[in-house]
C-alpha cells in the first residue's frame, strides 16, 4: 500500500505531495513519477553483466521516471516520465512470477527510486530469485535502509568523482558525495559478494562507470575511489564503454561523440594497472543504438 506525505525518498529530498496514480494528476517533484508504478518494459534483458544476465536473461523491469537529469541517457524516452503504462502493486508482482517463471535468473528493477513505496510493497513477500536494485548511484541512506533484506544485489553507476561534471550533465552537484556515501552504505548491508557455481551473482554490490568521452581524469578518480574503499573480493567493478550520444547530448559538443579507441585503451589500461581484480570491460561493439531496449509496454499490460 502507498501512502500519500511529503516525499523524500530520494536526494533530491522535494517534500512534494506526489498523485497516487498518473490518472489522479500531473506527476509531481523531481522525478515526475506518480506513487502507483509506472513501467515501460519487463522482459528477459542479456545484455547486463555475465554474472547478471548469465545465459537465460535478467528479468528486467524498466520503471518510468527518474531522479537524476543525466543529458546522455540511453533512455531518455522512459527517464523524461514521458513513456510507460501504470501498474498496480499486485501487477509488479506477477510481473515478477511471470520473469522468474521465463527463466530469469534475478529480478533486476531498473531505477526503481521514484516507486519506493510500491516496490517495498511488492516485496513483501520473498522471491525464488535474487532482487537487483538497479540505480543511478544518487539514493538516500534512508531508502537503502528501506530495502534490507529485500535486495539481494545493489548494481549503482558510479557516474562522477567531479561535482562540476555532475551538475553540468545531470544537474546534481552533490553526486559525488551523495554517491559515494550510498555505495558504502549498500556495502555495509549486503557484505561482500557471492557467485554461484553457475557464474550467477547471488549477492553483492556491482559498481558500473561508464566512460564519458574527454572526461578520463573523472574515470580514473572513480577507480582510484573504489580502489581505496575497498579490497578485492568484496565487490565488482564494471568498466563501461557502450556510451553513444543520446538524449539532449548533442548540445554539450563536447560529449557528443562516442569514446574514442585510445580513450578506452587508457581507462582500461589504468584499471588493470590497480589492484581491482574482480569485475568487467566492455568491447567496442557495446557502443551501439542495437542495445537499447525497445520500450514499447512488452511484458507489463
Amino acid at each position: 500500500m502507498v501512502v500519500q506525505r511529503p516525499c523524500n525518498d530520494c536526494p533530491r529530498r522535494c517534500g512534494v505531495i506526489r498523485p497516487v496514480q498518473a490518472a489522479d494528476g500531473p506527476a509531481a517533484g523531481y522525478c515526475r513519477s506518480p506513487l502507483q508504478p509506472v513501467a515501460a518494459r519487463a522482459a528477459l534483458h542479456l545484455w547486463e553483466e555475465p554474472c547478471i544476465s548469465g545465459t537465460k536473461g535478467s528479468g528486467a523491469v524498466f520503471f518510468t521516471g527518474c531522479n537524476l537529469r543525466c543529458c546522455f541517457c540511453q533512455n531518455a524516452v522512459i527517464s523524461s516520465g514521458s513513456t510507460g503504462i501504470p501498474i498496480t502493486v499486485e501487477r509488479l508482482k506477477e510481473i515478477y512470477n511471470e520473469l522468474i517463471d521465463q527463466g530469469a535468473h534475478n529480478i533486476n528493477l531498473v531505477t526503481p527510486t521514484p516507486y519506493t513505496q510500491a516496490i517495498l510493497a511488492s516485496l513483501e513477500q520473498p522471491l525464488s530469485v535474487p532482487v537487483v536494485y538497479n540505480c543511478g548511484g544518487y539514493e538516500s541512506l534512508e531508502t537503502i535502509d528501506a530495502f534490507d533484506g529485500k535486495i539481494q544485489i545493489y548494481l549503482p553507476d558510479l557516474k562522477y568523482m567531479d561535482s562540476h561534471m555532475a551538475a553540468t550533465y545531470s544537474k546534481a552537484a552533490d553526486y559525488p558525495q551523495v554517491a559515494t556515501a550510498a555505495i558504502l552504505h549498500m556495502y555495509d548491508q549486503i557484505g561482500p559478494y557471492e557467485m554461484g557455481d553457475d557464474g550467477i551473482l547471488r549477492k553483492g554490490v556491482l559498481i558500473r562507470h561508464l566512460i564519458l568521452p574527454g572526461h578520463l581524469d573523472n574515470t580514473k578518480r572513480v577507480i582510484d575511489w573504489v580502489e581505496d574503499h575497498f579490497l578485492p573480493g568484496q565487490v565488482l567493478f564494471s568498466l563501461m564503454r557502450q556510451y553513444i550520444p543520446c538524449g539532449r547530448a548533442a548540445e554539450y559538443p563536447e560529449i557528443n561523440r562516442p569514446v574514442s579507441d585510445e580513450e578506452y585503451g587508457e581507462a582500461e589500461e589504468y584499471l588493470f594497472s590497480g589492484p581491482i581484480e574482480d569485475g568487467f570491460v566492455q568491447e567496442k561493439e557495446s557502443a551501439s543504438q542495437g542495445f537499447i531496449p525497445v520500450f514499447d509496454g512488452w511484458g507489463v499490460r
